[in-house]
């Protein structure tokens, strides 16, 4: 009985091991496949002239990233302003999605699909239609060409994906722990807190990277609410990419790509770690 036993542990130790390599391998070709259309880009930003057949620059300058580190670039505003206005809208999503999600992912109620319907709606109606709408509404009441018109705004693509990925998290969540919490002497704020979050972090790391990242990145909502006076990175991108001046449009890609980076390698110790609430999520 003991053999069958032995046999069977080691069975499964090697399932487990083959499913942390799979695992691996898949991160890996994920990486390589983020990764490689921007090694040329490195190159790029240091270039003075690359033309074809040539593998490297013939011609290497600082003068990109001089230009784009200046002042005159308005780079450092535009990633100031970027900057703060993802992380408000990923605060303030998380302040939505968190109960949203709850009551999504561990509550059954009339109408719930309905309302999972209209929650994930933004994401799949076309983002022109619902923009020009929110744009005439914002003219009206004095939200156009604002940082708070353009993070309400922002809010409507990122609120969605923030509570579709806490349902998930909430799905698998076991609420026992809150009532044992509270059976201690624990007040509503106390539990969360202690409690609940600790329990979740996992998920609102995620949910909130979702929300940095999309927010981070918009061009479109932007432009639109703000007319062009709330100035962004990918705005000054795309302006760049437009002059074919690829050194400078090259600096300020590594630019616009660095705090997604950044917040991926803070989050990624945050990641890793199984929570035994959700049953290792």
């Amino acid at each position: 009985m003991s053999m069958h036993s032995e046999q069977g542990g080691k069975r499964s130790v090697r399932c487990l091991n083959m499913s942390r390599i799979f695992a691996y391998v898949v991160m890996a070709c994920i990486m390589l496949a983020i990764l490689v259309p921007l090694i040329p880009i490195i190159p790029w930003s240091f270039s003075q002239r690359w033309f074809w057949p040539q593998l490297v620059p013939k011609e290497w300058t600082l003068n990109g990233w001089q230009y784009v580190l200046s002042p005159a670039s308005r780079v450092g505003q535009a990633a100031r302003v970027g900057g703060g206005i993802a992380l408000i809208a990923t605060v303030v999503s998380l302040l939505i999605g968190i109960p949203a999600g709850r009551a999504l992912g561990l509550h059954q109620f009339r109408g719930k699909r309905v309302v999972q319907f209209l929650v994930l709606a933004p994401a799949i109606v076309p983002g022109m239609v619902s923009l020009m709408g929110i744009h005439v509404i914002f003219i009206r009441i004095g939200l156009a060409g604002t940082i708070a018109g353009v993070v309400l705004a922002h809010l409507v693509s990122t609120v969605p994906y923030v509570t579709l990925v806490l349902s998930s998290v909430f799905s698998n969540y076991d609420p026992e722990y809150e009532e044992q919490a509270r059976t201690l002497g624990a007040g509503p704020l106390r539990t969360f807190i202690h409690v609940t979050l600790p329990s979740i972090l996992s998920g609102v790391v995620v949910a909130g990277l979702f929300a940095f990242i999309i927010s981070w990145g918009q061009y479109i909502t932007t432009l639109l609410i703000s007319g062009g006076r709330v100035i962004t990175v990918p705005l000054l991108l795309f302006t760049f990419a437009g002059t074919r001046n690829y050194p400078y449009a090259a600096a300020l890609t590594l630019i616009f790509i660095a705090p997604s980076v950044l917040y991926l390698m803070i989050a990624s110790k945050y990641l890793s770690q199984e929570s035994a609430a959700l049953g290792g999520m």
